[in-house]
């Protein structure tokens, strides 16, 4: 498959002040799994989320009680909030009023034409976008019944139907999801749906699973429509502490090329000649740099013969034998290093190649 770095041309909307379409980096999101009525709990994993770099944090609003939480959330926080609401537009008029830089709806389950009218004026007025949200899963039940299945099809005429009932009522601060917890449909939704609009492509695979069947069905999903020019944002889903999606995102845009953050550890799947403890070494190396924004590669190799060699392209790296192992950089062996030396060596050394990068 070849990466068409020609992204499709989609409009400029902003969730706060991230970009979010015309060009713009496409921006990572992630949701708070917390009770959002726990104001202590929910600001402190957004706080984790942003510093591991999530762009955006979206907020369950299930009553009016996590609509006044969200108020003094979002004093708390720097970090673009946007209120996930369903069934009830005056949840959304509550969170618009306590700051909310974005809304996640879909607009045929919030109200009738007035209410989604409400909505709508406040978004105008305060400038905030407005994301329609459609789910396979919840599809309205005349399209599920003129398609027989929640097909990519039927989600798109879904996605259509609702931006055609704001456009009407003068909005056109939209994004646009169209998610599916089957992969194949929901890559052909979003082909389609982008062939129709300009707006803003929200990615995601929902209800992926757990942290690996998650990650393939995100990183297929997902990266499959990237590498094809098609996205603008995009939210990993996994049943797992919500951190994790936003590492597993990074990693999807990395293996495209198409943003880098944090550093790329390049290590060996281990065979019977690795005579370390080659997994601890690299749970160690990657929980210390956990911190780092900039992107040095790392080798973490189990075979001091063909280690270095396999991973010259490495801007550091370690490789390790009985006993002991060696450290090199780009290929080429510069000290050996007792083996319980080797985590510290590395972490020093990479800690201090940063330095240099970021001075």
């Amino acid at each position: 498959m070849q990466l068409n770095t020609k992204r499709k041309s989609t409009r400029r909307i902003y969730v706060g002040s991230v970009p979010i379409g015309g060009g713009a980096p496409i921006a990572v999101q992630s949701m708070t799994n917390t009770d959002t009525r726990d104001v202590s709990s929910t600001v402190d994993q957004i706080k984790r989320l942003a510093e591991a770099g999530c762009e955006i944090v979206r907020l369950a609003i299930p009553d009016q009680a996590a609509a006044t939480a969200f108020r003094e959330i979002n004093s708390l926080t720097n970090v673009p909030l946007i209120a996930d609401i369903h069934f009830d537009h005056r949840l959304a008029l509550a969170a618009l009023d306590a700051g909310a830089n974005g809304l996640r709806i879909n607009p045929g389950n919030i109200g009738d034409r007035e209410a989604v009218r409400k909505v709508v004026k406040a978004s105008k007025d305060l400038n905030v976008p407005i994301r329609i949200g459609v789910n396979a899963g919840s599809l309205q039940k005349e399209i599920q019944l003129k398609h027989g299945r929640p097909s990519s099809e039927a989600m798109v005429e879904s996605a259509l139907m609702h931006v055609e009932l704001l456009e009407s009522l003068g909005f056109d601060r939209i994004k646009i999801s169209l998610k599916s917890s089957n992969v194949i449909n929901t890559i052909k939704a979003y082909e389609l749906l982008s062939e129709e609009v300009d707006y803003p492509l929200h990615l995601g695979v929902t209800e992926a699973g757990t942290l690996i069947s998650g990650t393939v069905k995100s990183a297929i999903g997902i990266g499959s429509l990237l590498s094809k020019g098609i996205g603008d944002t995009f939210r990993v889903s996994l049943t797992r502490d919500p951190v994790e999606e936003v590492r597993v995102a990074y990693e999807i845009l990395r293996a495209l090329d198409l943003r880098h953050r944090g550093p790329e550890i390049i290590s060996c799947p281990t065979c019977g000649r690795c005579e370390i403890d080659l997994f601890g070494l690299v749970d160690r190396v990657e929980r210390a740099l956990s911190g780092i924004k900039s992107s040095p590669k790392i080798a973490i190799m189990g075979c001091v013969v063909n280690g270095p060699g396999e991973a010259r392209e490495a801007d550091i790296g370690i490789a390790g034998g009985r006993g002991q192992g060696i450290l090199f950089k780009k290929g080429k062996v510069l000290k050996k290093v007792p083996e319980n030396q080797l985590a510290d060596i590395l972490i020093k050394e990479v800690k201090g190649l940063v330095k240099l990068q970021e001075a």
